[in-house]
């Protein structure tokens, strides 16, 4: 092998090792907070629908600072516009970290605002420079996200209980847990600075894109948004609000976060069973149906026997990240060309982040006034099922058109 060639190759390792450590830094500051949901709301007097606010706040962000992101990218780059976002990652764990109320939300918010950045912006880059195992990559990409996930909120409590041992004063002990995954940021930081050599543009699909205000009346197009949707929506409920349900139904806290990281890890594990069979199954619909259904006997088993919620963090892990690979590849195969893809990919996640956003609220508020989880979670079964129907229309073989032969009103 030529001098040439091992730097060509270290280079694509490298760059390949900042894509992975990114990845595992875009959920696992959410993931975490599930876990020490009560202890934080406990020592800074918060409501149940003030704690659903600290889920809520990154899926804003997300809504807000997602078509941003192309326009950081095509100003700075697509290498610096991430390192952008890793700063704005470790600037919002480090302040979300300082214990109080405030620091405790605007935290939060610079968060969002780093995933955002960066979750619209990987994908290009695996695009540009992996361009013939975009596949592979991407499954390796989610399974990392779905590892990171898995960390933050199994060793959540644990990482409380040594902040207790080692007698930390200066900030509360759920502040020293939050706190923790900060070195996930600064891993990254540091193997992605050998990027900051190139300044290349933004890929293709990150350029500015011309108007498809048609697709806002394409009835298709609305299937997979609201698909999109409704699979944030129930995802972000269980993020926020699974473990407190499990401890609320006798499970200690440490069993509590174990359980919610098992969820997290199963949501990873679609990455690698359906990518490389979603080329060999054409009509789709029978497997997309089949995906919502497991989320439906996962809310409906928790309902009925809490006892088995490893099952049901399994099943429900499991149906919620396959829809979500299938959400995005019905983007791919409903469209006609990048730009159109990529708008629609706009339509979708705005709008599916922008509900997404209102369930840990509303679960929070309907647990409030009721006084138990039964209610919250049968209104999480109604959306399963509302999931389940636009399951088997947004995976119908059908081609978005820039003159689509049925109006919204037909659907």
């Amino acid at each position: 092998m030529t001098q040439v060639q091992t730097s060509r190759l270290t280079s694509t390792a490298y760059l390949l090792l900042g894509v992975l450590l990114i990845a595992i830094s875009l959920r696992s500051p959410i993931t975490g907070v599930g876990p020490l949901l009560d202890l934080i709301r406990e020592q800074l007097h918060l409501s149940a629908t003030q704690a659903g606010m600290l889920t809520t706040l990154p899926l804003l962000a997300f809504a807000f600072f997602s078509p941003l992101a192309s326009k950081l990218a095509q100003k700075k780059g697509l290498e610096h516009a991430l390192m952008i976002s890793l700063f704005l990652l470790l600037t919002g764990i480090t302040v979300r970290s300082q214990g109080s109320s405030i620091s405790l939300f605007t935290g939060t918010l610079i968060i969002g605002a780093g995933i955002a950045i960066a979750n619209v912006l990987l994908p290009s880059l695996m695009k540009r420079d992996f361009p013939h195992r975009v596949a592979t990559i991407t499954s390796i990409y989610v399974l990392m996200m779905g590892v990171g996930s898995a960390l933050s909120a199994s060793l959540a409590i644990p990482l409380t209980h040594l902040a207790e041992s080692l007698s930390i004063k200066l900030i509360p002990t759920w502040a020293f847990s939050l706190g923790s995954i900060i070195l996930f940021p600064i891993i990254a930081i540091l193997i992605w600075l050998p990027q900051m050599r190139n300044h290349t543009p933004a890929a293709e699909n990150t350029s500015k894109l011309d108007s498809h205000s048609y697709l806002w009346r394409s009835p298709c197009a609305w299937h997979i948004t609201l698909f999109l949707a409704l699979n944030s929506f129930l995802m972000y409920i269980f993020v926020s609000w699974f473990p407190t349900i499990l401890v609320d139904t006798g499970y200690s806290h440490e069993e509590a976060g174990v359980i919610h990281g098992l969820l997290q890890l199963f949501t990873a594990v679609p990455a690698i069973v359906l990518i490389p069979i979603m080329s060999r199954i054409e009509d789709k619909r029978l497997l997309s149906l089949g995906l919502t259904l497991l989320g439906m006997i996962a809310v409906v088993g928790l309902i009925l026997a809490p006892s088995l919620a490893i099952l049901w963090a399994m099943l429900f892990g499991f149906g919620a990240g396959g829809g979500f690979i299938l959400a995005l590849a019905f983007i791919s195969l409903r469209t006609t060309d990048i730009h159109q893809a990529a708008t629609l990919s706009g339509m979708a996640q705005c709008l599916g982040y922008l509900l997404a956003a209102t369930g840990p609220i509303i679960m929070g508020a309907i647990h409030e006034y009721s006084g138990s989880w039964t209610p919250p979670l049968i209104l999480c079964a109604v959306a399963n099922l509302l999931w389940s129907i636009f399951s088997l229309l947004a995976s119908r073989s059908e081609t978005i058109h820039k003159e689509p032969k049925q109006s919204f009103q037909s659907i």
